[in-house]
């Protein structure tokens, strides 16, 4: 029987068609790492189309840089109105793209589990995730608020981790 991979490289994904927010960490040995975080962000004036070519276009040079094993991202969060809803679902889209062009697995988790992974409250605020993704990760200041959901979203899968390491 072969050994477990003990290393896993977690990309998080708070995907927006104005601001996409990505987060990078490693899981090693039970141990969580920060790599990298950042912000995507398109200008307003553009058309869609090409907000979502240059969401597509930042991820993946992200991907091919650091070669996660596990694209995490948020689920659709219902509560919000019908218009925002379609365009958040035009920009996950770009981002679950990603993952085939990659061979990498998808994992989505509700924005209940993320807040309760990370605060231990579900219905956390958002400076409540932020302070507490930095305390996790031991960044020297708080991520902006897109980047740190994703971080979030990253630990939350380290956390709750749904694959077998081959």
């Amino acid at each position: 029987m072969g050994e477990k991979k003990e290393e896993v490289i977690i990309l998080g994904i708070d995907p927006g068609t104005r601001i996409t927010g990505y987060g990078i960490i490693e899981k090693l040995k039970g141990e969580l790492r920060y790599l990298s975080h950042g912000e995507i962000k398109s200008p307003n004036d553009s058309p869609l189309s090409i907000r979502l070519k240059l969401l597509f276009d930042s991820l993946m040079a992200v991907v091919n840089k650091w070669q996660p094993q596990a694209l995490v991202i948020e689920d659709i969060f219902y509560g919000k109105n019908v218009k925002s809803l379609i365009i958040q679902g035009h920009a996950r889209g770009a981002v679950l793209l990603i993952a085939p062009f990659n061979n990498i697995p998808v994992y989505e988790y509700s924005p209940l589990e993320i807040k309760k992974a990370v605060v231990g409250y579900g219905r956390a605020e958002k400076k409540q995730v932020q302070q507490m993704v930095k305390t996790i990760l031991n960044l020297s200041k708080a991520a902006p608020p897109d980047a740190s959901d994703a971080l979030a979203a990253a630990i939350c899968h380290a956390h709750y981790q749904k694959m077998e390491f081959l």
